[in-house]
């Protein structure tokens, strides 16, 4: 069977992070039964733990849509079956996804490393 060119290989972010034991099924559940706001607040408050809450020169405003699009750009990715798809998903053009996976090099993150 031939493959179309805008074909994407089945990519899970779930069995990537399992592969590399960053997380567990339990975990999971449990992660499941947060929104992603609690999600992210989470994340900076035990990122921020052991500096006591302060993230100087970081400018966390600015800097969370590129995260959020990073995160949603590496879903549609791993939930879409093509390119076309995937941009249709994310709202964007399949010449600016093709654009977005270089720059965010979203195939690499991907890739198993031994």
């Amino acid at each position: 069977m031939s493959k179309n060119k805008s074909d994407i290989k089945y990519y899970s972010i779930s069995k990537k992070l399992k592969r590399e034991r960053k997380t567990t099924e339990d975990f999971e559940v449990m992660l499941n039964g947060l929104s992603l706001e609690e999600i992210i607040a989470l994340k900076l408050e035990l990122s921020t733990k052991i500096i006591k809450g302060k993230l100087y020169g970081i400018n966390i405003y600015k800097t969370l849509p590129l995260i959020a699009k990073d995160a949603a750009l590496k879903y549609a990715i791993s939930a879409c079956k093509t390119k076309k798809s995937a941009a249709a998903f994310l709202g964007i053009t399949y010449r600016r996804l093709k654009q977005l996976q270089s720059e965010y090099k979203i195939y690499s993150y991907f890739e198993q490393q031994d």
